[in-house]
């Protein structure tokens, strides 16, 4: 797979050694893919904020839903504390449940110390039932457990793999994505990574580098030129951001409300049938933001944080990361025919280049 930016299309911003949210040090992601016969086309992605390790260790994290029609659990807990632990998983909406049983079975049998105390994973899903067999009971909690298994450091694959498998992106096939920049603070260097599980926009919103092509691109577009029933642009899209700049709860709310404007760059304008829930953590101050029970004497946490008035390249970055993992979903995946005979057909990238360069 050749990625856009190495295709020449003029992303901005300096990216990581791997351009992935890997990128941000500690961060692991998994996946478990499931394709079986001709209509399971499903899995798993997982994402540990500080590997597993130090999965009961927890990060500043904040989220933002810029439209409700979907599912991200665990949420209120963050609301309430503003403290995110656990392995972060994203799947289809309709396993949900399994993911969660999946996340509590692994703390289970991984730290058994920690599963004596309450357990709210953040389990969040996008809806691949043109693809996939989304009604049937595919994905279960082994495969989350083997997604949080699987998670290692490093390049990330892209396209239709864990939870992206099924999923599709301005009507072509999407899916998982990622990307990072680097953003310096004074004599310091911070890294921010998104991850997307892209399954949203109608065709004719497609734009790629300013450049609008999707209308120019329209002519097979078997989601939306035969009967199937659900709106142009349904689907959802899930974005997690990491960063290793120490930030307050607060201030990751503040980056996940800017990752809207990322997805906006590459077309969409938000349906009402897409669900679009971010989350952002901050592995800085490792040791604060304990949960759980108290403990010994009573005593008291310090956070170390950027001051807000320096908070605009972190702004900036999150969105430029959010733009190209989009990108790079689309480009990584290949047309896949699935449940029903339906099929999602891939970016095609030459004709694309043509109309960018």
């Amino acid at each position: 797979m050749t990625r856009p930016r190495e295709l020449g299309l003029p992303l901005p911003g300096l990216t990581g050694p791997h351009n992935a949210i890997t990128d941000v040090p500690g961060v692991e992601v998994g996946y478990r893919t499931l394709v079986e016969g001709e209509a399971v086309r499903t899995g798993v992605t997982a994402i540990l904020p500080r590997g597993r390790a130090d999965v009961d260790v927890p990060c500043a994290a904040g989220w933002f839903s810029l439209n409700g029609n979907g599912e991200m659990t665990g949420t209120s807990w963050l609301s309430e504390t503003g403290s995110l632990r656990l392995p972060v998983l994203i799947t289809n909406t309709h396993a949900v449940g399994p993911c969660h049983r999946g996340v509590i079975d692994w703390v289970v049998r991984e730290k058994p110390a920690l599963a004596e105390q309450w357990l709210l994973p953040v389990v969040a899903e996008t809806w691949d039932g043109y693809l996939n067999d989304i009604n049937g009971p595919h994905v279960q909690p082994a495969h989350a457990m083997a997604a949080i298994d699987a998670a290692r450091s490093g390049p990330i694959a892209e396209g239709s793999v864990g939870g992206g498998t099924g999923m599709n992106c301005y009507a072509f096939k999407g899916g998982s994505g990622t990307s990072s920049r680097m953003v310096a603070h004074g004599p310091d260097s911070y890294t921010v990574g998104a991850f997307v599980q892209a399954n949203f926009g109608s065709r004719r919103e497609l734009t790629v580098c300013g450049v609008p092509a999707g209308t120019a691109l329209a002519d097979d577009n078997p989601m939306e030129d035969t009967d199937w029933r659900t709106p142009p642009g349904a689907g959802s899209v899930i974005v997690v951001i990491a960063t290793d700049a120490p930030l307050l709860p607060h201030q990751c709310t503040a980056l996940a409300r800017r990752v809207p404007l990322g997805l906006a760059r590459t077309g969409t304008t938000g349906s009402h049938f897409s669900g679009d829930i971010f989350l952002a953590f901050s592995t800085g101050n490792p040791g604060a933001l304990t949960s759980g029970f108290p403990d010994g004497e009573p005593g008291y946490e310090q956070l170390r944080f950027i001051p807000w008035n320096r908070l605009d390249v972190f702004f900036e970055a999150v969105v430029h990361a959010v733009e190209e993992a989009v990108l790079n979903a689309l480009f990584a995946a290949d047309t896949m025919i699935g449940r029903a005979g339906h099929r999602s057909p891939g970016l095609p990238v030459s004709r694309l280049l043509e109309l960018v360069s």
